[in-house]
């Protein structure tokens, strides 16, 4: 698979074991993660899986959403389709582009992106989907954010890594 000519990057929240989700919802309430996702990727396409735009359940507002799933009769107003992450990257073309779930569009975009821009919790959470982990020899850490939240109580960070 070649790398897409468009900026993609990997937003993702994970836990202290790279827990990321279960029963296809968040297993956490973090409202500040929410609000620097809605930041991150406003004004930007975002690329996701069928089941991941599913447990969103509508278009997001202000962004491009893409949707890859091998279904080709599948569809829903406000969304666009894509057999494939490749398909789907080719449709953001070369405007920046943001890849937002689920584990296996995780795991198979991986090798593809430049940049991932990860909510590191700490804390662990019962799941059953995980992001893959990070070779510290391909990925190197930029930006590093520590925060507290009130809401929930937890310790959370925004982290951003650049391939090596």
């Amino acid at each position: 698979m070649t790398t897409p000519s468009g900026q993609l990057t990997i937003v993702v929240a994970t836990d202290l074991n790279n827990g990321i989700g279960i029963n296809n919802t968040l297993p956490w309430r973090l409202p500040e993660d929410l609000a620097h996702f809605k930041r991150t990727t406003s004004g930007h396409a975002i690329l996701m899986g069928r089941k991941t735009f599913e447990s969103i359940g509508r278009p997001l507002p202000n962004r491009r959403n893409i949707v890859i799933t091998r279904n080709a009769d599948w569809q829903h107003a406000g969304v666009e389709t894509a057999a494939s992450l490749q398909e789907a990257a080719a449709l953001a073309g070369d405007a920046p582009a943001f890849i937002i779930g689920g584990a296996q569009v995780y795991a198979e975009a991986l090798p593809l992106v430049d940049r991932l821009i990860i909510t590191r919790i700490a804390a662990s959470f019962d799941c059953d989907a995980f992001f893959p982990a990070i070779d510290e020899q391909r990925w190197q850490e930029t930006a590093r954010e520590e925060h507290h939240s009130e809401t929930s109580g937890l310790d959370y960070a925004f982290v951003t890594y650049q391939r090596r």
